[in-house]
């Protein structure tokens, strides 16, 4: 993962916030970030978009930053993405920003999608049993994706487990097709 543009860019922010002891700074305000990626259609097109100038970009981040109240070294870092044209991949710097802090505190990541939001009872139970199957800490990242219908997708390293409705009815109409 290190030798893309995106982890190459995760690795120098994430040195850069050690040296400055502001990892966990860092760690927060990327997550309000990718929270304002996730609730907005308009931020997430325009930031994929070749057709806003850089300048356009980057005074919509400053904005951003400013209202979400994003530290100065996670600011200047997305203004240099920006300006750099390497906003289309800030998701999987993010992501990537997210697997080296797991990896220097001996965490696994892990991607958790379900159906409906979690609360924090079942991510803290979901926690548990990851941990108990791993032998390490998990650091869970999850997303909520209404076409699962139920249950959980998990996906940890190149393992996956997916215990969604939506994968068990495919499985029945197969099966249904086979048998009829």
């Amino acid at each position: 993962m290190m030798a893309s543009a995106a982890g190459r860019y995760a690795a120098a922010l994430f040195d850069l916030a050690n040296e400055e002891n502001h990892v966990s700074q860092v760690e927060s305000d990327l997550g309000a970030f990718q929270s304002l990626l996730d609730m907005s259609d308009d931020l997430t097109s325009m930031v994929k978009s070749p057709l806003y100038s850089s300048e356009e970009q980057s005074a919509a981040i400053e904005m951003l930053a400013d209202k979400a109240g994003i530290g100065a070294l996670t600011k200047n870092f997305l203004l240099l993405v920006t300006k750099k044209r390497r906003l289309p991949i800030v998701a999987d710097i993010i992501k990537a920003f997210r697997a080296l802090l797991a990896q220097s505190r001996g965490e696994v990541p892990a991607e958790v999608t379900s159906a409906v939001a979690l609360n924090e009872a079942q991510i803290s139970e979901l926690k548990e049993m990851l941990k108990a199957s791993v032998g390490k800490d998990v650091n869970l990242d999850t997303h909520v994706d209404p076409a699962l219908l139920g249950g959980l997708v998990v996906k940890i390293g190149s393992r996956m487990v997916d215990t969604s409705l939506r994968t068990k009815l495919s499985k029945l109409r197969l099966s249904l097709k086979e048998a009829g």
